[in-house]
């Protein structure tokens, strides 16, 4: 992928008494006569990564937003550490550790970089009416926490915009990290990148993980998810297709699933029913063979 390596995910096998850091119980999500989510259930650990999968309109936003306490389910349960919760606000999911980091980041692109990373929690001095923002301070904790997670950022001044979409994505894992995340939730973090920076950021969610969180990979993209997953939710229209541990699926099963790969065959066969010396029977025949190699 890049020429950065990735770590393989663990193969943990965790006990009987081990109570998962999240877990999801049939989770139904309906918006009048349209079902949303239904019947989703999966499970998140401390110190490993859950992947979800799905194309566009498979729920995948309608997940996200469940957990950070932005809808609320309309049947199913949600777990921390065993306990039910329902989270009101996503300020109540982000005191109970679960950070989500949307696509469009939530940052300002003409502040610093060391701004943005405190934003909404500056750290002060002073007192009374004469505290003000402590600069100093937020600096020195923004270069001391990206460094932690291994971000090297030349000059934390510049406007967090002038940053490459990898860079800009370890600002706000770095943020959540540093704020407390137990759980984080990351939105198809790279769905926009090139090939080096989106190894860049799966850099960081191994790093993630590796500090003991548990991470919610969004992606479209199973070769992005298998090397660092642990676990795979796959979503279609609403619907799970399957929740797999890394052991219980391969990459190219996962590629094959993603890919619709019995639709795929099927149209292949109805274009190739088409005409054998016709142009689109040979499109047919080359989407039969792609569907046999996923196979």
């Amino acid at each position: 992928m890049s020429d950065i390596e990735i770590t393989e995910a663990s193969e943990v096998s965790p006990g009987a008494d081990d109570v998962p850091l999240l877990e999801i119980r049939d989770v139904t999500k309906m918006f009048g006569s349209v079902i949303s989510l239904s019947d989703i259930s999966t499970t998140v650990r401390a110190g490993q990564v859950t992947c979800v999968l799905g194309d566009n309109g498979a729920g995948k936003s309608t997940f996200i937003k469940i957990l950070s306490g932005v809808y609320q389910p309309d049947r199913g349960d949600v777990l921390m550490d065993g306990e039910p919760v329902r989270f009101s606000s996503p300020r109540e999911a982000l005191d109970a550790g679960v950070a989500t980091v949307f696509q469009d980041l939530a940052v300002v692109p003409l502040m610093a970089v060391w701004r943005n990373f405190f934003l909404g929690s500056e750290p002060t001095k002073g007192w009374g009416p004469f505290r003000r923002f402590d600069a100093e301070t937020a600096k020195k904790i923004t270069r001391a926490e990206m460094a932690d997670m291994g971000i090297d950022i030349r000059d934390l001044d510049q406007p967090v915009g002038t940053l490459s979409g990898g860079e800009r994505q370890s600002v706000a894992i770095a943020r959540a990290v540093h704020f407390g995340a137990r759980l984080l939730i990351l939105d198809e973090p790279t769905s926009a990148l090139g090939v080096k920076q989106a190894g860049t950021v799966l850099k960081y969610i191994v790093q993630a993980r590796d500090k003991g969180l548990g991470v919610i990979f969004i992606t479209h993209n199973p070769h992005h998810a298998y090397p660092v997953g642990d676990r795979f939710l796959l979503l279609k229209r609403g619907k799970s297709l399957g929740d797999f541990a890394k052991s219980e699926i391969s990459l190219a099963e996962l590629t094959r699933l993603m890919a619709g790969g019995a639709e795929l065959e099927q149209l292949a066969h109805e274009l190739e029913r088409e005409g054998d010396k016709s142009e689109t029977s040979a499109l047919g025949r080359e989407l039969l063979d792609d569907t046999k190699t996923l196979g």
